[in-house]
């Protein structure tokens, strides 16, 4: 046997299994291994991705492994929006489709993801982003989607503060 038969799964192999089984232990202990090393670590994360193109963090998304999103969201440098190059969707996307087995779960998952910076405006291969993809059978999660949408364009519709003159309080 060589050397490559008799040592097991790869670092990404594990990192891809840590978030399918929500293993945050395989997580830890892989972390642990790049500990001189995180930016080694950081190119194993982000370019870990099983047979069908999925992150670790779109299979967070899609079993609802929050442990270990939050280990992955918490990664300096994590990307936050890989696409699946398959279907275009990102983890965000994944999180509401998630929401129509665990509407709770998802609510946690999508809230964590816009608060870490995920766009809620990526579109998928069909033309969808997030929000379409919950359309009208949750509000609750509909609103904090819609309210991310509308804080990702709410800068450039904003005026600057002292922009606009002054009312003379003296007449």
């Amino acid at each position: 046997m060589s050397e490559d038969q008799v040592k097991g799964a790869s670092p990404e192999e594990q990192v891809i299994e840590s978030a399918r089984r929500n293993n945050v232990d395989l997580f830890d202990s892989l972390e642990l291994e790049f500990k001189d090393t995180p930016e080694e670590f950081l190119k194993v994360l982000n370019g870990a991705h099983d047979a069908t193109g999925d992150t670790a963090l779109h299979l967070c998304c899609k079993y609802g492994c929050y442990e270990v999103m939050d280990r992955i969201i918490d990664f300096k440098g994590a990307n936050l929006e890989p696409k699946n190059p398959m279907t275009g969707d990102t983890p965000l996307h994944y999180a509401a489709n998630y929401s129509f087995q665990e509407p709770e779960y998802a609510f946690f998952l999508i809230e964590q993801l816009i608060e870490v910076g995920a766009d809620p405006m990526v579109k998928n291969n069909d033309g969808l982003t997030p929000v379409d993809i919950v359309g009208g059978s949750n509000e609750k999660i509909k609103m904090v989607l819609q309210s991310a949408q509308y804080a990702a364009y709410a800068p450039e519709q904003v005026e600057i503060e002292g922009d606009e003159p002054e009312d003379d309080e003296s007449n």
